[in-house]
């Protein structure tokens, strides 16, 4: 399990450019925010890459990069990225192997809760009609490659400001 103070898992992913990014390139240079979204286009998704992007010259004055992990493909990211501005890189997860080195995999009901029969099981756990989703979850990884914060159910207006308070820090500002 992944907790404060171990190392951050290893990985390469394409961007929205197709360019292969991986983290250990970062070490020794650069802190990492990390951040694990359900998908582009949503309204809390694009608010977020907005003011990631928009804060993004605040977060390299910290010696840290930002970077967005979503199940969409590159063509989706690039194409969000365009739309709305995004200059945080996004790098695309499709088989969700990232996701699940990181543990932000999730079931959720595709059927409002209720299997194919219309009934959830005793224990409310579902075989029928399950699906995994990306959970919402940020990563500041440092310069070493430890983890030094993961943040879960953040409060999306709040969540930027947070995450640049929790660098500041790190940096020493």
């Amino acid at each position: 399990m992944l907790h404060v103070g171990s190392t951050a898992p290893s990985f390469e992913l394409p961007d929205a450019r197709m360019e292969m990014i991986q983290l250990s390139s970062f070490r020794g240079k650069k802190n990492v925010v990390l951040y694990f979204y359900p998908r582009d286009g949503t309204p809390v998704c694009t608010r977020e890459a907005i003011e990631f992007s928009d804060n993004e010259e605040e977060f390299s004055e910290c010696d840290t990069v930002v970077m967005g992990v979503s199940r969409d493909d590159w063509m989706v990211h690039e194409e969000f990225c365009d739309k709305h501005g995004i200059s945080v890189r996004l790098l695309s997860d499709m088989d969700c192997e990232v996701s699940r080195k990181y543990e932000v995999m999730m079931e959720h009901s595709a059927n409002g809760g209720k299997d194919a029969s219309g009934n959830g099981d005793a224990n409310g756990a579902l075989r029928k009609g399950m699906q995994e989703k990306v959970r919402r979850c940020t990563f500041i990884i440092d310069k070493k490659g430890v983890l030094r914060h993961i943040l879960h159910d953040m409060n999306p207006r709040e969540h930027v400001g947070n995450v640049l308070g929790l660098v500041r820090q790190i940096h020493g500002h």
